[in-house]
């Protein structure tokens, strides 16, 4: 026993404790659980009594000289780590890289300066589902079964939910060959990408109680070729108020500020008839051509006009499809893309550039 002792002493105090591997191999052999001091002390058993307490004391000696002698070492180890730089190659005398600050997309400022300025006169925000039914998005506003917003050229149908609208067709998914075959899209399917956020107009209607003052940001789709004038995905706001006595002069004041508040007090505005499904009467909003000032250009088409959206009174078919009685009560709706009136505010004049993710472009828009 006296002679395991003092190999073990000398194996102790001469072994190599440089590096964090031989640290590893030192604390497993010797301090171990199952290393070489922990055997010693389980063979203390078989020593004679007399000896037991001699040999115990030198035990727990080595013990502590071992335990000592990794210590000592370990922290070694880590104050030579602690001034070790991470990067040797790193030149610290440089200055620092000055923090860049990021902007806003040009969307997402017109957008919330247009509810800023809507939400100074009563208008409380709505929103609601990009996946919609026909109920929603045609049928409760007024669209009859022939209309062509109906038809699979126009619009984003979706039948399950396996299922996607590419060229008027169907994709089926879920072949053995991963191959999706075409299936021709029924006429009417129930579910579509909404094609204007109108469909959360109907949603109020069906929902809230009288008087409604709302208006509706949101993403719309419709099935039309990218180019510089439009796309397939766009934004819109449209609002609407319902409450007894309410005229087509309350629309025409909520315009005239609107206008006014976005592009300056000179702009000047006028309202042209038209027809809309759900509004009668109706009519398109066209502002002053803010690239020429009413002069004349190929934007406005040399009219000095450029059109901003539409408006109208509800129409009593709407009311009546959301269980609101037309002899007591009328509102107003209107609706605007977003990307038409950044395009008026910017002067830009090429719709892809909102979507094609060009830093150039994005950059030029300054951060709140």
């Amino acid at each position: 026993m006296q002679d395991s002792i003092a190999a073990l002493t000398a194996e102790i105090t001469t072994a190599d404790l440089s590096n964090a591997a031989h640290l590893d191999a030192f604390r497993i052999a010797y301090l171990g659980r199952k290393g070489r001091l922990a055997d010693l002390f389980d063979q203390l058993k078989a020593v004679p009594a007399d000896e037991k307490r001699a040999v115990g004391q030198q035990l727990n000696a080595l013990k502590q000289q071992a335990q000592a002698r990794f210590d000592e070492a370990q922290q070694t180890a880590e104050a030579a780590a602690d001034n070790t730089p991470a990067n040797p190659d790193f030149d610290y005398t440089l200055p620092p890289v000055p923090n860049a600050l990021g902007t806003r997309h040009p969307l997402s400022l017109v957008r919330e300066e247009m509810l800023r300025i809507f939400g100074r006169i009563g208008f409380a925000v709505a929103e609601g589902p990009e996946i919609e039914d026909d109920w929603h998005n045609f049928t409760a506003l007024n669209f009859p079964e022939n209309h062509p917003a109906r038809d699979m050229q126009d619009t984003f149908f979706i039948k399950g939910q396996e299922s996607v609208e590419a060229g008027g067709q169907e994709l089926e998914q879920g072949t053995e060959d991963n191959q999706s075959p075409l299936t021709p899209l029924p006429s009417h399917p129930h579910n579509l990408l909404r094609t204007h956020t109108s469909t959360v107009q109907v949603r109020v209607m069906e929902t809230e109680p009288l008087p409604i003052r709302r208006v509706m940001p949101g993403r719309v789709f419709r099935n039309e070729a990218i180019s510089a004038r439009a796309h397939m995905m766009f934004h819109q706001v449209e609002g609407i108020f319902i409450d007894e006595g309410v005229s087509f002069a309350d629309l025409k004041q909520t315009v005239y500020y609107f206008v006014q508040e976005l592009f300056g007090a000179d702009i000047n505005i006028r309202f042209r008839p038209s027809f809309f499904p759900f509004t009668e009467p109706s009519a398109e909003i066209d502002i002053t051509c803010l690239i020429c000032k009413g002069a004349g250009c190929n934007i406005c088409k040399y009219s000095g006009w450029v059109e901003i959206g539409g408006c109208g009174m509800v129409d009593p078919a709407v009311l009546e499809n959301a269980k609101i009685d037309p002899e007591k009560y009328s509102g107003y709706a209107w609706g605007m893309g977003i990307e038409r009136i950044a395009m008026l505010k910017y002067q830009i004049k090429d719709l892809r550039l909102f979507t094609e993710n060009d830093m150039r472009f994005l950059r030029q828009f300054e951060a709140l």
